[in-house]
């Protein structure tokens, strides 16, 4: 039986018009590196912090699929767990396999936030327990249902309910985790919000200091900074080529 977790977020692949201007601008934001995996039938560019592999850089592989950021989920059975998808209310877009990788599926949840799943043939990718500096530590999906897509994530996943905030008029914002560590929140988008989707959100060691970076190399602040109520800061922006995503410090790191 595969010891890999259900529902553990395990890679994190940008999909960009512009991959020479992404490493570049990631690299400044993140301190992230890349290195190249050749053991497919094309060569696989990763992101690097250190020595560890936080997920992938590849050009948009046809002009239907938008620029974004996709996160994967693990699963130690696809086959069972596109079969779960389908029965909650959710839509496999895609699937495929890729030789010494495993097999993995793009899913599209009830309200269409967009996910992947994926069966690792070896060791799982990621890590349980806190995020570390320049690693992935929220994923925040903005929906048109957030009980709904709370219900889906949580029967398909495994994911564990830790808590819930009062946002108002908007409702509440449902923070959910694994093995006791928070991972992320799911909350209604205003009226004006573009698109159902998941934004993912970069632990960086001075989020002020990331904001000016960002407009300074041509990305954007959409939102922030702000303090956050456990104390740490955040900002939701927007990089050169259009594409969403966040950064993050603690108290610990930024003051």
């Amino acid at each position: 039986m595969s010891d890999t977790p259900l529902g553990r977020f395990c890679w994190n692949e940008l999909m960009t018009t512009d991959p020479d201007a992404a490493r570049d601008f990631y690299a400044r934001i993140a301190g992230w590196g890349t290195s190249m995996w050749d053991g497919g039938e094309q060569p696989y560019e990763m992101w690097m912090n250190g020595e560890m592999p936080v997920g992938g850089l590849m050009e948009l592989p046809a002009p239907e699929v938008p620029p974004c950021w996709l996160t994967y989920l693990s699963t130690p059975d696809l086959d069972s767990t596109m079969e779960k998808v389908k029965a909650n209310g959710g839509t496999v877009l895609q699937e495929m396999a890729v030789p010494e990788v495993g097999r993995f599926a793009v899913i599209a949840d009830p309200q269409g936030g967009v996910i992947a799943i994926l069966e690792p043939e070896g060791e799982t990718p990621g890590h349980d327990g806190p995020p570390g500096l320049a690693e992935f530590s929220w994923r925040e999906l903005s929906t048109t249902d957030a009980d709904a897509a709370w219900a889906f994530y949580a029967e398909v996943f495994g994911w564990e309910d830790e808590g819930r905030m009062d946002m108002g008029e908007m409702g509440h914002y449902q923070v959910f985790g694994r093995s006791g560590q928070p991972l992320g929140g799911i909350f209604n988008g205003p009226p004006e919000m573009p698109a159902v989707g998941w934004l993912l959100y970069v632990r960086v060691p001075d989020v002020h200091q990331a904001v000016e970076t960002i407009k300074e190399l041509g990305g954007k602040l959409l939102n922030g900074p702000m303090e956050v109520p456990d104390g740490d800061y955040i900002a939701q922006c927007m990089d050169p080529q259009g594409i969403a995503f966040a950064v993050h410090h603690t108290v610990e790191e930024g003051g």
